[in-house]
């Protein structure tokens, strides 16, 4: 029996030691265990290399514009645990984190004495979602986002009303495969038999097999730029404007506050899926409520200002088509300014194009390493680079301070790399602020 929030949680990361391992019977295990929890939950199922999150609260803010109940499964988390499982954009309470240890814990060490095997963290973060959503706090609709791929992604024993795929990049390869054909056959992996699918793949190899895979489950594919499309209109101080059409409505000079062209491209693939709900699932969502949602949705971590004079931004660019969609973000809001970029990695991503990218914008950039087994050595890291100006440290931290004391209000802070990263620098950064 779990008592409090801390075991609850130090017995959920326990789970690290079993790894990644890909395949649903021991979900499917679980699930039946539990009486089928998810086949209780109207849901959204979101796959993609990045923007899955942006997506995902694109939709929850429209939604809740609309006086619904909306629950969401995303990952990893930034500022709490608790993210993970949220509704309505607010983290499920500590004590209900406690309620679903305990709800799943017996299950979980039930599966171990079979020929199943232990679960993983995911695994279970996974099942406690759907226990949650199916039989504790029922939703009018669930967002949920994959963790690794699609096809074998714990999520996958969902059947959801709508599929989404917001892009297919070079992310996870030694697991989902080396090209981006294979890789969006694993993303495609959670479209299901007449389930509609909506994607923003551009690549076209990938996008064929995304079709190819829709037209053998019998799922209508509304494709970016052919069944929808989006117009970037300007860039703002505060945001970026866009102008959106599908077959079902046109949208004329929105506004987004989450900075970059990848956001307008997000927005465009929250506002098909809007408007299919809307079509075809008889959700009640005004214009109104789909303009005040674009508005307003923010995101943690993702291009976030934590200060203006300097600016300080935190972005977690975890892989080379994010750090790309960042770079372009940062030319045309901040082309005119000295960028200094502190930024650190995990080992599995392509950390020589990441640091590429970045030099074409950074004036200056320094690497560090922090607290995570998969974290690269600043040393390593540094060796990709060409610039003159690079600088190496151990310590994020000592880094972070003296790399702030030295900056004048026009200079512009990029804190980039690893969504861990990020979330211990954004920790660090308030708690500094607050004292």
């Amino acid at each position: 029996m779990i008592h409090t929030y801390q075991e609850a949680v130090d017995w959920i990361h326990s789970r690290l030691k079993f790894g990644i391992k890909p395949g649903l019977e021991r979900m499917a295990w679980m699930l039946e265990q539990l009486d089928h929890p998810q086949r209780r939950i109207k849901c959204v199922h979101i796959a993609g290399t990045n923007g899955k999150g942006s997506t995902v609260t694109y939709m929850r803010s429209i939604l809740q514009k609309a006086a619904y109940k909306v629950g969401t499964f995303t990952s990893p988390y930034i500022e709490s645990f608790n993210e993970r499982i949220s509704i309505n954009g607010e983290p499920i309470a500590d004590a209900e984190l406690v309620q679903l240890v305990n709800a799943v814990k017996p299950v979980v060490e039930k599966l171990e004495e079979t020929d199943l095997g232990a679960a993983t963290e995911f695994e279970i973060i996974t099942v406690m979602a759907f226990y949650y959503f199916g039989f504790q706090n029922i939703c009018d609709i669930v967002l949920l986002e994959t963790g690794l791929g699609g096809r074998y992604d714990s999520t996958n024993v969902i059947y959801p009303v709508l599929s989404i795929i917001t892009t297919i990049g070079h992310d996870h390869m030694h697991i989902l495969g080396e090209t981006l054909a294979e890789i969006a056959e694993e993303k495609a992996g959670i479209i299901k038999s007449g389930v509609p699918v909506v994607t923003g793949v551009l690549q076209q190899e990938a996008a064929e097999v995304i079709h190819a895979v829709a037209k053998e489950k019998r799922a209508k594919v509304y494709q970016i730029g052919r069944d929808f499309s989006i117009q970037h209109l300007y860039s703002g101080a505060k945001g970026e404007a866009l102008s959106f059409g599908c077959p079902f409505h046109t949208l004329e000079e929105a506004f987004i506050s989450m900075k970059g062209t990848h956001q307008v491209h997000n927005a465009a693939l929250a506002l098909m899926g809007m408007y299919y709900l809307k079509t075809y699932q008889s959700f009640l969502i005004e214009e109104q409520h789909i303009r005040d949602g674009l508005r307003e949705a923010f995101w943690l971590g993702r291009f976030e200002q934590l200060s203006s004079s300097p600016a300080i931004i935190i972005d977690g660019a975890h892989n080379p088509e994010g750090v790309e969609s960042l770079v372009q973000t940062m030319q045309a809001h901040y082309g005119d300014k000295r960028i200094t970029v502190l930024f650190s990695a995990l080992g599995d991503k392509k950390i020589d194009e990441m640091v590429e990218k970045l030099e074409e914008i950074a004036d200056r950039i320094i690497f560090t390493s922090f607290a995570f087994a998969r974290a690269v050595s600043p040393q390593l890291l540094a060796a990709h680079c060409r610039i003159r100006e690079k600088e190496v440290y151990e310590d994020w931290q000592y880094a972070l301070d003296t790399t702030m004391r030295g900056l004048n209000e026009n200079d512009v802070f990029l804190i980039t790399g690893s969504l861990y990263f990020i979330s211990a620098v954004r920790k660090y950064l308030k708690q500094t602020k607050s004292k």
